[in-house]
C-alpha cells in the first residue's frame, strides 16, 4: 500500500506573516473593540501544522523522536520571553494594579509559570464566586498554557500513530498518522460542539475542546501536497482566507460562541491562506505576508502578543479609564512593538542560539534561572499577603461601636468616629457567607443537586426558614443567623449558583441546571415544609414581580409561608475595587437608578395569598443615592453582592419582618 506523499518541511513566509496579522488582530481587538478577534485560533491550527511536519520529519529520518531535546528546544523559544514579561507584570502589578486583586493575580502568574493557566480560567467561568475577577494583567496566557499542553502532548501523539502503523495494522506511516489525527479532530470537534452548547464559558479555555484545531493543522500539513490549485483560484481563496481571519471578530461573538463549530471560520480562513500560498502569483495574498514588513513583524508576533495585553490592562488600572481612546491605544501598541523588539534581541535570540548538544546545561541553568526569578517574586508577594491578616486594609482596633453597618440607620447612630471603612471582622476567614465554605451545602453552576444544610438552633428549634434561591438569597444568610439564637431559628438552606427560584428561565438567562434544580427543589419543601421560605422578590431594580417567581409560590399555597425580600441596588462598579481608588461619593449610585419608585408588589397583579414581602432599601440608600459604605462598613463585596459584615448589621431591621411573619404562621 502506497503512502501518503511526504510534506516539504521549507521555511514558509506566509505563516509568519498570518502569525503578524493574527497577533495585530488580537491587540486592536482587545484595545479598540473591547473583544476578542479568534486571533489565537490562528495560532492554534499554525502550530498544528508547523509541529506536526517537524516531528514527522524526526520520526522518519531517525525513527524516533528525542523528547528530552524536544522539549528543551521549545523551552528555549518559548520560556525566555514568557518568564521575562511575567516577571515585569508581577512588579508593575504590586506597584500599579488595586491591592484587593492580589491575590488573583498571585494565583494567575503561578498557573501561567507552570502553562495550566486555561484550566485555571475554565474552573472560574463555571464557578459563580469566582465570577467576580477581574482581568487581570496575566489572562492572555490561557492561550500559551493550552498551546504547551499541545506542544508536550504531541510527539506522543505521532509517536503512537507510527507505532500502531508498524506493529499493528502494518500500514503506510503517513496514512495512519492522517487516520490518527482525524480521529483527534472527529472525536475533540464532537465534543467541543456539545460542551459549548452546554457550557460555553468552561469549553472557550477547555483543552480536549481546542485539540481538533491542533489536528486540523497536522491534517492540513499531510495533505498539503494534494492541495493545488490553478493560480486563479488560488488568488481568490487566499485574499477569502485573509478577509475571513480579519473579521471573524467582527463578524461573530467569539467570546461567547468558540470554540465549537464557530472556530471554524478563522481556522478555515487559515487554511485557505496556507492553500493559495502553494501556487501563489504576483497579485496572491502569501506576497503580501510574506512581504519584509509582515515577516519582521510576525518575527516577533510572539513576544508583542505577550505585551500587549498587560500593557492594556495596567494602562486601564493606572489612568482609572475603562476603555482606550486613539491615542493611548496607539501609544500601547507602540510601547508593546519596542518591548518586543527588545526582549527579541536582547533576550530571545541569544538563548535561541545556544546549541542543544555542546551547551545544554548552560541552556537548562538560563532556563530555570528565569523561571526562578518570576516563582521568587510571586511567591514572595503571595506569602506577604497570605502571612498578614489583611495586609492592603489599614490596621485599626475592632470595636463594635465604631462600625455599626446597618445599625447605624436602623438605631439613628449619629455620633459614628471617623475611622477607615472595613469589610469583614478581624479574623474572617471568607467574605462570604459561612455555608459557602462546605462544598456539599450547595450546587454549583454546574450541579443540579438539592444540597440540605441545617444551620443555627438546629436541636430544638422554635421555627424554620429555607433560605432559598441563588446568591442574593444566600447573601442573606449572615443576618438570619445572626437574629437564629434570639428566634430560636433553624435555617435550612437550599442554594444553587447563578440561579433564582423560578419556573421560568428568563428567556434563556437561567441555565438548564437551575431550570432543573427548581422542579427537584420543590419536593424536598413539600415534604418538609418551613415555617417560611425565604427567597427574592424581584431582579434588580423590576418594578415587577417576575410570572416564574409567582408560578413558584403557588406551589406553596396552603402548605407554608413565603417571606419574599425586595432585591437590592446593583451599583456600577466594583466597590472594593473602586474604593480603593476613588471616593465613597464617586462609589455612589443615585437611587432612581439602582431601584424603582414603588415596590415591586405594588405594580403586580394577583399575587398569591401566602407571601409577606419586605423591602430593606432604605438600609441600603437613603432619598438620594445608594452607598458603598455605611456606618464604617462596606456594603458591597463585588457590584451587588452584600458583604458578609454588612447583611450581620442588617439582622435588627431584617427581624422585625421575620418576626412578623412568623407571627401570622402561628395564627
Amino acid at each position: 500500500m502506497s503512502d501518503l506523499r511526504i510534506p516539504e518541511k521549507r521555511f514558509r513566509p506566509e505563516i509568519e506573516g498570518i502569525r503578524a496579522v493574527a497577533a495585530f488582530l488580537v491587540a486592536i481587538y482587545h484595545i479598540w473593540l473591547g473583544s476578542v478577534s479568534g486571533g489565537v485560533d490562528v495560532f492554534f491550527i499554525v502550530s498544528g501544522y508547523l509541529i506536526t511536519v517537524s516531528l514527522l520529519s524526526k520520526m522518519e529520518k531517525h525513527g524516533r523522536i528525542n523528547y528530552g531535546e524536544y522539549v528543551l528546544g521549545l523551552a528555549r523559544r518559548l520560556f525566555p520571553i514568557a518568564f521575562l514579561v511575567l516577571l515585569v507584570t508581577t512588579l508593575l502589578s504590586i506597584l500599579i494594579m488595586p491591592r484587593t486583586l492580589a491575590r488573583q493575580i498571585v494565583t494567575e502568574i503561578f498557573s501561567s509559570t507552570f502553562y495550566f493557566q486555561n484550566w485555571q480560567l475554565a474552573n472560574n467561568a463555571v464557578d459563580y464566586l469566582a465570577q467576580n475577577n477581574e482581568a487581570s494583567p496575566l489572562q492572555h496566557f490561557w492561550a500559551l498554557s493550552l498551546q504547551g499542553q499541545f506542544y508536550v502532548t504531541w510527539p506522543l501523539v505521532v509517536f503512537i500513530a507510527f507505532l500502531i502503523a508498524k506493529k499493528v495494522l502494518k500500514t503506510p506511516a503517513r496514512k495512519t498518522l492522517l487516520g490518527v489525527l482525524s480521529f483527534i479532530f472527529i472525536t475533540s470537534i464532537s465534543y467541543s460542539i456539545y460542551i459549548t452548547a452546554e457550557n460555553q464559558p468552561w469549553a472557550y479555555f477547555d483543552t480536549f475542546a481546542r485539540a481538533w484545531e491542533f489536528s486540523l493543522g497536522g491534517i492540513f500539513a499531510l495533505l498539503t501536497p494534494y492541495l493545488k490549485f490553478n493560480k486563479a483560484i488560488s488568488l481568490i481563496i487566499g485574499w477569502l482566507g485573509l478577509s475571513i481571519v480579519a473579521f471573524t471578530g467582527i463578524l461573530l461573538p467569539v467570546s461567547n460562541v468558540f470554540p465549537g463549530y464557530a472556530a471554524l471560520l478563522p481556522t478555515s480562513g487559515v487554511i485557505l491562506v496556507l492553500i493559495a500560498a502553494e501556487n501563489g502569483s504576483r497579485f496572491s495574498v502569501d506576497k503580501l505576508l510574506g512581504s519584509k514588513p509582515f515577516l519582521y513583524f510576525g518575527g516577533i508576533s510572539y513576544a508583542f502578543y505577550l505585551w500587549h495585553w498587560p500593557l492594556l490592562i495596567l494602562y486601564y488600572n493606572y489612568s482609572g479609564n475603562d476603555s482606550a481612546s486613539t491615542l493611548a491605544g496607539v501609544v500601547i501598541i507602540v510601547i508593546a512593538f519596542i518591548l518586543s523588539l527588545i526582549s527579541v534581541r536582547l533576550v530571545e535570540s541569544p538563548i535561541r542560539k545556544i546549541n542543544l548538544k555542546q551547551s545544554k546545561l548552560k541552556l537548562i541553568t538560563i532556563l530555570i534561572a528565569f523561571m526562578l526569578s518570576v516563582v521568587i517574586v510571586n511567591g514572595s508577594w503571595g506569602l506577604y499577603s497570605n502571612q498578614t491578616e489583611d495586609v492592603f486594609s489599614p490596621v485599626y482596633d475592632y470595636e463594635e461601636d465604631n462600625y455599626p453597618g446597618a445599625r447605624a440607620i436602623y438605631e439613628n447612630i449619629n455620633n459614628i468616629p471617623d475611622v477607615e471603612p472595613i469589610s469583614e471582622e478581624p479574623g474572617a476567614t471568607s467574605s462570604l457567607p459561612a455555608f459557602y465554605l462546605e462544598k456539599d451545602c450547595y450546587s454549583d453552576l454546574k450541579g443540579n443537586v438539592v444540597s440540605l444544610c441545617s444551620y443555627g438552633e438546629t436541636d430544638d428549634p422554635e421555627h424554620t426558614i429555607a433560605l432559598v434561591g441563588g446568591s442574593h438569597s444566600g447573601h442573606w444568610f449572615p443576618a438570619l443567623m445572626e437574629m437564629s439564637e434570639e428566634l430560636e431559628l433553624q435555617i435550612d438552606v437550599y442554594n444553587k449558583d447563578g440561579c433564582r427560584f423560578t419556573a421560568n428561565d428568563f428567556d434563556g438567562a437561567m441555565s438548564d441546571s437551575c431550570m432543573e434544580w427548581n422542579e427537584k427543589v420543590i419536593e424536598p419543601l413539600k415534604e418538609n415544609p418551613p415555617d417560611l421560605l425565604f427567597t427574592t422578590a424581584n431582579v434588580n431594580k423590576d418594578s415587577k414581580i417576575p410570572e416564574g417567581y409567582l408560578e413558584m409560590w403557588r406551589e406553596f399555597e396552603g402548605i407554608t409561608e413565603i417571606f419574599a425580600i425586595r432585591d437590592n441596588p446593583r451599583m456600577k462598579e466594583k466597590i472594593p475595587l473602586c474604593l480603593e481608588t476613588k471616593s465613597e461619593e464617586e462609589c455612589s449610585v443615585p437611587r432612581d437608578e439602582a431601584i424603582s419608585d414603588t415596590p415591586p408588589w405594588e405594580n403586580t397583579d394577583n399575587i398569591p395569598s401566602n407571601v409577606t414581602f419586605a423591602d430593606l432599601s432604605d438600609y441600603l440608600c437613603d432619598d438620594n443615592s445608594c452607598y458603598p459604605v455605611i456606618g464604617n462598613v462596606v456594603v458591597y463585596r463585588d457590584q451587588h453582592h452584600l458583604n458578609t459584615l454588612y447583611s450581620k448589621t442588617m439582622a435588627p431591621a431584617l427581624k422585625e419582618h421575620i418576626a412578623k411573619a412568623l407571627e401570622k404562621t402561628e395564627k
